[in-house]
């Protein structure tokens, strides 16, 4: 699957947030998050519902198939 909108490194960066912080607030590593920002790597539900809850926004906000 691909994604047409991945808006992960958008939000981080808004917040302020190091790709290692996010990581951390997430419980992933950091290469995840790097993959997840290049579109290498499309996150499970799990994992796209906890940055939704970390940044108190939509899932659809976030990602778009």
């Amino acid at each position: 699957m691909t994604l047409l909108f991945n808006g992960l490194k958008q939000f981080r960066t808004r917040k302020g947030w190091t790709q290692e912080k996010l990581a951390e607030k997430s419980g992933v590593t950091r290469q995840t998050i790097i993959s997840i920002e290049t579109g290498k790597y499309v996150p499970s539900l799990e994992l796209a519902l906890k940055f939704a809850e970390l940044f108190k926004c939509d899932i659809e906000d976030l990602f778009k198939v």
